[in-house]
Protein backbone atom coordinates (compact mmCIF):
# COMPACT_ATOMS: atom_id res chain seq x y z
CA UNK A 1 0.00 0.00 0.00
CA UNK A 2 0.78 3.50 -0.94
CA UNK A 3 0.65 6.29 1.78
CA UNK A 4 2.37 9.61 1.68
CA UNK A 5 4.13 11.06 4.52
CA UNK A 6 4.21 15.19 5.03
CA UNK A 7 7.22 16.67 7.08
CA UNK A 8 6.81 20.10 7.97
CA UNK A 9 7.88 23.04 8.31
CA UNK A 10 9.48 22.01 5.42
CA UNK A 11 6.37 20.52 3.64
CA UNK A 12 8.27 17.79 1.64
CA UNK A 13 5.54 14.97 0.74
CA UNK A 14 7.36 12.00 0.85
CA UNK A 15 5.33 8.87 -1.04
CA UNK A 16 6.02 5.71 0.24
CA UNK A 17 5.14 1.81 -0.11
CA UNK A 18 4.67 -0.61 2.96
CA UNK A 19 5.99 -3.54 0.55
CA UNK A 20 9.40 -1.71 -0.17
CA UNK A 21 10.14 -1.19 3.60
CA UNK A 22 12.53 -1.20 5.32
CA UNK A 23 14.54 1.93 3.52
CA UNK A 24 17.69 1.75 5.73
CA UNK A 25 19.07 0.51 9.11
CA UNK A 26 17.88 3.54 11.44
CA UNK A 27 14.47 2.82 13.15
CA UNK A 28 11.90 0.19 12.83
CA UNK A 29 11.03 -0.92 9.36
CA UNK A 30 8.45 1.67 7.49
CA UNK A 31 9.07 4.38 10.62
CA UNK A 32 9.24 7.85 10.01
CA UNK A 33 12.37 8.19 10.90
CA UNK A 34 13.43 5.67 8.04
CA UNK A 35 10.71 7.33 5.55
CA UNK A 36 12.75 10.62 6.14
CA UNK A 37 15.83 9.29 5.70
CA UNK A 38 15.33 7.27 2.80
CA UNK A 39 14.01 10.84 1.27
CA UNK A 40 16.78 12.71 2.27
CA UNK A 41 14.64 14.68 5.19
CA UNK A 42 16.88 15.68 8.02
CA UNK A 43 15.91 14.22 11.14
CA UNK A 44 18.21 14.00 13.77
CA UNK A 45 18.48 10.74 15.70
CA UNK A 46 21.88 10.08 17.98
CA UNK A 47 20.89 6.56 19.20
CA UNK A 48 20.46 4.92 15.58
CA UNK A 49 17.12 4.83 16.07
CA UNK A 50 17.07 2.41 18.99
CA UNK A 51 14.68 4.49 21.20
CA UNK A 52 17.71 5.22 23.47
CA UNK A 53 17.21 9.00 23.21
CA UNK A 54 14.73 11.96 21.60
CA UNK A 55 16.26 13.19 19.31
CA UNK A 56 13.79 12.16 16.13
CA UNK A 57 11.21 13.29 18.45
CA UNK A 58 8.15 14.38 16.28
CA UNK A 59 4.53 16.03 16.62
CA UNK A 60 2.05 14.73 14.59
CA UNK A 61 -0.58 17.47 13.36
CA UNK A 62 -2.65 14.80 11.15
CA UNK A 63 -3.33 11.22 10.78
CA UNK A 64 -2.02 9.67 13.93
CA UNK A 65 -4.58 6.97 13.50
CA UNK A 66 -2.13 5.89 10.65
CA UNK A 67 0.67 5.17 12.90
CA UNK A 68 1.48 1.86 14.79
CA UNK A 69 0.54 2.26 18.34
CA UNK A 70 2.72 3.51 21.32
CA UNK A 71 4.61 0.77 23.01
CA UNK A 72 5.56 1.52 26.82
CA UNK A 73 9.37 1.65 25.89
CA UNK A 74 8.82 4.99 23.84
CA UNK A 75 6.35 6.60 25.68
CA UNK A 76 8.59 6.22 28.89
CA UNK A 77 11.64 8.01 26.64
CA UNK A 78 9.25 10.84 25.06
CA UNK A 79 8.87 12.17 28.81
CA UNK A 80 12.21 13.33 28.06
CA UNK A 81 11.90 15.14 25.22
CA UNK A 82 11.65 19.12 24.72
CA UNK A 83 8.53 20.50 23.81
CA UNK A 84 6.34 17.73 24.03
CA UNK A 85 3.34 17.93 23.23
CA UNK A 86 0.17 15.37 23.35
CA UNK A 87 0.58 14.16 19.74
CA UNK A 88 4.69 13.31 19.91
CA UNK A 89 6.01 10.73 18.61
CA UNK A 90 9.38 9.08 18.20
CA UNK A 91 10.24 8.96 14.83
CA UNK A 92 12.28 6.08 15.09
CA UNK A 93 9.39 3.97 16.53
CA UNK A 94 6.07 5.17 14.93
CA UNK A 95 5.60 3.31 11.96
CA UNK A 96 3.34 4.23 8.81
CA UNK A 97 0.37 2.52 8.16
CA UNK A 98 -1.23 5.69 5.99
CA UNK A 99 -0.98 9.07 5.45
CA UNK A 100 0.27 11.48 8.15
CA UNK A 101 1.40 14.90 8.49
CA UNK A 102 4.35 15.62 11.03
CA UNK A 103 6.40 18.43 12.25
CA UNK A 104 10.05 18.29 12.96
CA UNK A 105 10.80 20.57 16.05
CA UNK A 106 13.35 23.20 16.29
CA UNK A 107 15.15 23.39 19.53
Amino acid sequence: MKHKVTFLPSNVVVEVDEDAYPYGDDGKPGSILDVALAAGVALDHNCGGHCACTTCHVIVRAGGENLSPMQEDEEDRLDLAPGLEPTSRLGCQAVVRGDVTVEIPEF
